[in-house]
């Protein structure tokens, strides 16, 4: 659905969806288009928040009793120039307590754990920098994770959700922390982070098994092609949200067959994991470029669906 959510989500029925899946504006991190309607041009948390609340509320009103939305957040950084100092700020709190406010009920916080090197790299963070750590390390800072937030509708979910997830994986999965993978081999991590891999990753780390309390497979780079949604005026880049997550969101709260939402699509990254999954989507994206790469992400993955395989030869030969 092209267009603001505050105004498309009123066109979805009351208790239609069985699981919402998302990020949202990070309040003025990240500046997506120039348009008074984008929520990350807001003047400050404050009016950021009213606009988002109208959003939880309508989410809540669209979800089924006893059903849950997993909300993707991270903290957010505070600048000499904006803010008066450099720190952190509670934005994940902020995010928790809008939802309390609005009838959610608070069910988890999976904390997402990031590889500071690699945030160094991607970044460039004064805090994580070699340089600053023998410099003066009362400026270094730990690498800040990423957050996935879940609430329930309040009532009895009429529908049991029969999750395909064996013993084993929910054990790893039930833990609330997840990390990004180990890289398979050499190659695997120089693809990923060029030239830094005798200097980040220790050798025995290949070696070594996951840890129980860790889930393992969430990677920062597996997201959907970010850069066909840009458009000369971007003044700061899309981040989408990485597909093993949404996976593991949608595969544990939500059944085959059963319709998921985003009521911030960007450039579809929700809805193609849920089709690829199984499950019907929806969606809604406020800027005409990111909207356009989401429906051709969603085309594209169509086609792949229904392309036969050499089975489907076989069987009409037989």
């Amino acid at each position: 659905m092209l267009g603001d959510s505050c105004e498309r989500l009123l066109e979805l029925e009351s208790e239609s969806i069985d699981l919402s899946c998302y990020s949202p504006p990070f309040s003025s991190l990240y500046s997506y288009s120039d348009s008074l309607r984008d929520m990350g041009n807001s003047r400050d948390r404050n009016e950021f928040f009213q606009h988002y609340l109208y959003v939880i509320r309508e989410v809540l009103r669209v979800t089924k009793p006893g059903r849950l939305s997993a909300v993707h957040v991270m903290d957010l950084s505070t600048t000499k120039s904006l803010h008066g100092e450099v720190g952190l700020s509670d934005f994940s709190g902020e995010v928790l307590r809008a939802h309390q406010d609005a009838g959610w009920i608070y069910v988890a916080r999976i904390t997402v754990r990031k590889n500071p090197q690699a945030a160094s790299m991607r970044t460039h963070a004064q805090g994580l920098a070699f340089a600053q750590l023998h410099r003066d390390s009362s400026k270094t800072r730990p690498v800040h994770p990423d957050y996935v937030l879940v609430f329930r509708k309040p009532g009895d979910n009429v529908v049991p959700i029969r999750s395909d997830v064996d013993n084993d994986t929910w054990i790893q999965w039930a833990e609330a922390i997840w990390d990004e993978p180990i890289p398979a081999s050499r190659d695997e991590f120089l693809t990923l982070m060029g030239e830094y891999w005798d200097r980040i990753i220790k050798p025995d780390r290949l070696n070594r098994p996951p840890l129980s309390a860790i889930w393992d497979d969430i990677r920062e780079t597996n997201t959907l092609n970010a850069k066909a949604g840009r458009d000369e005026r971007d003044s700061k880049h899309i981040a989408p949200l990485q597909l093993d997550l949404i996976e593991r969101c949608v595969r544990l709260w939500s059944n085959p067959g059963e319709l998921i939402l985003s009521p911030f699509g960007g450039i579809g990254s929700e809805p193609y994991v849920a089709v690829k999954n199984g499950r019907r989507a929806i969606s809604c994206e406020l800027k005409p470029s990111y909207w356009r790469t989401a429906v051709s992400n969603l085309r594209r993955l169509e086609a792949e669906m229904s392309a036969p395989t050499i089975f489907d030869f076989m069987e009409e030969s037989a």
